[in-house]
């Protein structure tokens, strides 16, 4: 939507657009730049003022979070730039009938919401400049962050480059708001990632096919773990009856579980539709780990080695804790196997 708006607006605009564009959303744009050495002063400090930015964020009446801040409602989203601190221009934002909504931490960044997928395009200048902006801050976030290794551990880089063998493949769901190293603790190198929209393994997606091939066959993982998600949108999404055109034969896998644990899930409908969807989110959780239970290369790997385990998780947003589903592993495969008896190579 937003690239068509783009499209749409690559001209020059007529004066009847120029004034339906200035009533749009206010966009406070930030310096693209800064020295290496704030960059790397505010990449060190980012740890002791993180949890009272987030504090502040948490508090904010009507939250309009982002996609990579946490928030759900996947609004394009200005962050502090290294050089935050500095004076910014007020000479050419749009004028609006009402002020930005603002969120200011203890060191007195603010962070801005200049528009989203609902609101009227900005002029292309402002909207490029922005895009600029938003492209540009992952760099100075990349160099803050590569000068902070090199100078905690200098030989860091030097043992990335050895090559890798984690210990863990992680199969999780795309959602912005899940980042598999951050929520449990790992350090690049130790996990072996895929994510997809609602963390499905399917036998016909030769994507997750290879990778578990390739974690187990030649990584040598020990852990394989399958991380849903309560208020997962695709599990959602398969709990609606229509046509969702391209999504339907992703979802049906999800509706698939639904027909197997029909009776279960209807009975909780009754009683708590909130309830329904959760159990369904764990039931997906199940049944992608039986999934992986049934492929060559994890039945073959632990009939010699004893290893991978497959483990099934569900992270939740209201406490950012990881629930262990205590996937029983063994029962499981040989449950698998009666039919599905892959173990001879």
């Amino acid at each position: 939507m937003l690239l068509a708006r783009l499209a749409s607006s690559s001209s020059s605009p007529s004066p009847s657009l120029r004034s339906s564009a200035r009533a749009g959303p206010r966009i406070q744009l930030l310096p693209l730049r800064a020295s290496a050495s704030r960059s790397r002063s505010r990449f060190a400090s980012s740890s002791s003022s993180s949890s009272s930015s987030n504090s502040s964020n948490s508090n904010s009446s009507n939250s309009s979070s982002c996609c990579c801040c946490g928030g759900g409602n996947h609004k394009y989203h200005n962050h502090p730039s290294p050089s935050a601190a500095a004076p910014r221009s007020t000479s050419s934002p749009l004028t609006s009938t009402s002020p930005p909504k603002t969120r200011t931490n203890s060191k007195k960044s603010t962070y801005l919401s200049p528009f989203d997928m609902s609101s009227p395009p900005p002029p292309p200048a402002e909207l490029s400049k922005y895009l600029a902006q938003t492209h540009d801050r992952l760099f100075d976030n990349n160099r803050a962050w590569a000068a902070a290794k090199a100078t905690t551990d200098p030989g860091y880089f030097a043992k990335l480059s050895a090559g890798q063998s984690p210990e863990y493949l992680w199969i999780g769901c795309s959602d912005s708001r899940i980042p598999a190293e951050q929520i449990a603790g790992l350090e690049p190198g130790e996990a072996f990632i895929h994510r997809n929209i609602a963390n499905l393994v399917c036998n016909t997606d030769l994507n997750v096919m290879s990778v578990i091939n390739y974690a187990v066959r030649h990584l040598g993982v020990k852990h394989i773990i399958v991380c849903g998600h309560y208020g997962c949108g695709g599990v959602k999404a398969a709990m609606t009856p229509r046509d969702l055109g391209l999504l339907n034969p992703w979802l049906r896998n999800i509706r698939d579980v639904y027909r197997l644990h029909e009776e279960e899930l209807d009975a909780l409908a009754a009683a708590d539709d909130d309830a329904r969807y959760d159990r369904l989110v764990e039931l997906n959780v199940e049944e992608q780990c039986r999934n992986i239970v049934k492929t060559a290369a994890v039945q073959q790997s632990y009939a010699r080695n004893q290893y991978p385990i497959v483990h099934g998780w569900v992270f939740g947003f209201h406490d950012g804790l990881l629930k262990d589903l205590k996937i029983d592993f063994e029962a499981m495969l040989a449950k698998v196997q009666k039919i599905y008896n892959l173990a001879e190579a």
